[in-house]
């Protein structure tokens, strides 16, 4: 038999999640037949088939989570071996069900920790009976080991407010992120208000707000920048690649608008018109939402006047935009009805001081008052 194991869907993700077999069991395949789609923390991902041959065996069912490494297809053969990404030896076992179960040996962790989770057999069968999916346990034995009272404890809880839905896909991975921006980052937030009263009927609103980071950032370089919170050193970048923050029913993603000090706004427009529909249709490259410098939320959009918007390491702010509004004001020694834009800057207090802060605010008040 060989194997073919999920291989690395996009720089470094860890895991995919079954969307759709193309092929069943039995099946013969030809090169680069389209075997599966996978749904990563970036994108929809179409797998084709690196070899020739029969199908003998799918490894998991539409919404199940392969890591990395794992094996997602066994082909017949005489031969024994892998195909594809080469990771280890095949260790396989049945339980009472006879479901497969694989283990890679010298694979990732995620492939042993998974393996810890499942449990002995009797602990799988405790399970199976209380209908309690494992894979959503955080085990409280040794080495993160599920013991009985785990299993009883969620069981209990089922009952009383019915299962709990696992994360996947791209809010399992926007949860990882919010989670490890709470452990990585000294987040403080100023808020300020932008006077756009000036603003002709139609101005395209995220495009001023490109151009105003664009700006400052020329004027405050030092909050377009990486930090490296165990190494304690920070690199400014010469150029702006700004994440911009996209809303969509699956989760949030940040596709990243590259080098917008030096790009006309049109062809800024033409760049994020874009990226938004390869978002849209699943189908954007993960490159295309890494390398980001600082990123912009315009959750004002939607609604919301200030937020704390979150730092993502190793970036070192991130600058949120409300909804506009008319207030009043004073100017000179009246009160007028002005329309403003709320503004809100969070950035990571370890790379950057609170004067840095608040100048880059000020240039960017200045920038969209202009």
């Amino acid at each position: 038999m060989k194997y073919f194991k999920l291989p690395d869907l996009g720089e470094g993700l860890p895991e995919a999640e079954i969307v759709e077999w193309h092929v069943q069991e039995g099946d013969s395949v030809e090169v680069d037949q389209l075997l599966v789609s996978m749904e990563t923390a970036k994108a929809i991902v179409e797998v084709p088939s690196p070899q020739a041959g029969v199908i003998a065996h799918l490894f998991g069912a539409p919404g199940d989570t392969i890591h990395t490494g794992e094996p997602l297809v066994e082909f017949d053969s005489d031969e024994d071996g892998d195909t594809g990404t080469v990771v280890g030896e095949l260790k396989q076992q049945r339980d009472s069900s006879s479901q497969r179960e694989e283990f890679i040996v010298g694979a990732a962790a995620s492939s042993r920790e998974a393996l810890a989770v499942q449990g002995t057999p009797a602990m799988r069968a405790l399970a199976q009976r209380l209908g309690v999916n494992l894979n959503s346990l955080s085990g409280s034995g040794p080495g993160g080991r599920v013991t009985t009272d785990d299993v009883e404890r969620a069981a209990s809880l089922d009952r009383s407010f019915g299962a709990a839905e696992p994360l996947k896909g791209v809010r399992k991975q926007m949860a990882r992120t919010m989670a490890q921006s709470h452990a990585e980052v000294v987040p403080v937030t100023l808020c300020e208000d932008a006077d756009i009263n000036h603003w002709p009927k139609g101005t395209d609103i995220t495009m001023r707000l490109v151009e105003a980071i664009a700006a400052a950032c020329k004027a405050v370089p030092d909050l377009n920048a990486w930090f490296d919170g165990q190494g304690l050193s920070r690199r400014l970048h010469d150029r702006i690649d700004l994440g911009v923050a996209v809303d969509t029913e699956q989760g949030l993603f940040v596709p990243v608008l590259r080098n917008i000090g030096e790009r006309s706004s049109e062809d800024l427009r033409d760049g994020l018109d874009r990226l938004r529909a390869d978002v849209k249709a699943r189908s954007i490259p993960p490159a295309e939402m890494q390398g980001a410098t600082l990123t912009l939320s315009n959750f004002g959009t939607l609604a919301g006047r200030y937020a704390s918007p979150v730092v993502v390491p190793p970036q070192v702010a991130i600058v949120g935009a409300g909804v506009i509004r008319s207030q009043p004001m004073v100017i000179g020694d009246k009160i007028e009805p002005r329309k403003v834009m709320p503004l809100s800057l969070t950035f990571d207090h370890r790379a950057a001081t609170g004067g840095e802060a608040a100048r880059f605010m000020r240039a960017l008040m200045d920038a969209l008052s202009s």
